[in-house]
């Protein structure tokens, strides 16, 4: 993100704890029923800015069809998410939810995670380590090896693919939709929607 960006966002960040400690402010001043202390004050703040803060941006959606002419589904899809801003932010708490409209299933992170290197994406080694019910990362930018070595993406410019495997019930064929909704640690969940289109390529992108 260039400078412009983050000072933006430092902006809307900043404009949002003066505007709450106005609301808050006024409601000290007009309740007659309910004080707020300092501390809650605080406590709405931290909330807030960590909210902001915790916030993972999509860049990219990627599917790959597996199976014979008249048979394809996708079985693997590749969700690419960096930081809004920089700060820390624990992967390892991530969950992401699945859902097709009759399933829903929680995969949990596995604990892996790898550079991409000059492998292929669908074809990267980490694939072959993913449990039922896990996803791992291939991570195409980390310079300090925060994601890899720690489960922290702690810069803006980190970039990593979730990636998962899915399970046969959950597949998807052409015309068919998946529910993919990102529950970080803490912060603002993230929802998607992705919707299998006619199979002219193996590897697709999800509009």
């Amino acid at each position: 993100m260039n400078n412009r960006g983050s000072i933006a966002i430092t902006g809307v960040i900043l404009l949002t704890s003066v505007i709450l400690i106005g609301v808050v402010t006024t409601s000290v001043l007009s309740s007659e029923t309910e004080e707020i202390s300092e501390k809650d004050v605080e406590e709405i703040l931290d909330d807030t800015l960590n909210e902001i803060t915790t916030y993972l941006k999509i860049t990219d959606k990627l599917g790959k069809y597996y199976g014979v002419p008249h048979q394809q589904k996708i079985e693997k899809i590749a969700i690419m998410v960096k930081p809004l801003i920089s700060t820390d932010i624990d992967i390892s708490e991530l969950t992401v939810k699945l859902c097709d409209g009759n399933t829903v299933k929680i995969l949990s992170f596995n604990g892996n995670a790898d550079f991409i290197g000059s492998q292929s994406l669908f074809e990267h080694s980490l694939w072959d380590d993913l449990p039922e019910g896990t996803f791992g990362f291939i991570v195409t930018h980390d310079k300090d090896n925060s994601l890899v070595d720690y489960n922290i993406i702690n810069k803006n410019t980190d970039m990593a693919y979730i990636v998962i495997k899915l399970s046969e019930e959950l597949s998807l064929e052409k015309g068919e939709t998946l529910i993919v909704t990102l529950f970080p640690e803490s912060g603002i969940q993230r929802t998607i929607k992705v919707e299998a289109p006619m199979p002219m390529k193996s590897i697709i992108s999800f509009e």
